[in-house]
């Protein structure tokens, strides 16, 4: 029973999740740090307030809403996402587009058979293993 246990905690997929995780955690108090210390001021700056809602409040019939907890906490979440997207996700995708090779489209067509889409050089259809003609190309000059 143990040594199930401890065969499924050693697969690298479970300890590589408990890293991202720890990872990721980590990487998010830096983020909300980074939105709480700078990107949140600026935005009171620009608005002409302290960059702290949280005193924001409204009555209706002596029950009260403070209105201003959830707009820190939705600029700080749309400011968390703007760094997240702005500082993380796209450099990675340009750094991903400009060094890992892509892999070339392969022209498709139907399988006279099923209908499934098969690459035009293929001779037997994958899913129903139909035997089918390759397309010929012809050269032009």
């Amino acid at each position: 029973m143990l040594k199930g246990f401890r065969d499924f905690m050693m697969r690298g997929n479970v300890v590589d999740m408990g890293v991202g995780i720890v990872i990721g955690s980590a990487f998010t108090a830096v983020v909300a740090g980074f939105v709480k210390a700078f990107l949140t001021p600026l935005v009171g700056v620009v608005v002409g307030a302290t960059g702290d809602f949280s005193t924001y409040t409204f009555k209706v019939l002596g029950v009260k809403f403070p209105y201003g907890e959830f707009l820190n906490v939705l600029i700080a979440f749309v400011l968390t996402a703007a760094v997240l997207y702005f500082c993380v996700v796209l450099p990675v995708t340009k750094a991903t587009a400009k060094y890992l090779p892509q892999k070339p489209k392969v022209a498709k067509r139907p399988c006279p058979e099923c209908l499934t889409e098969i690459p035009e050089a293929a001779s037997r259809c994958s899913a129903c293993t139909a035997v089918v003609a390759p397309v010929q190309y012809v050269m032009q000059r």
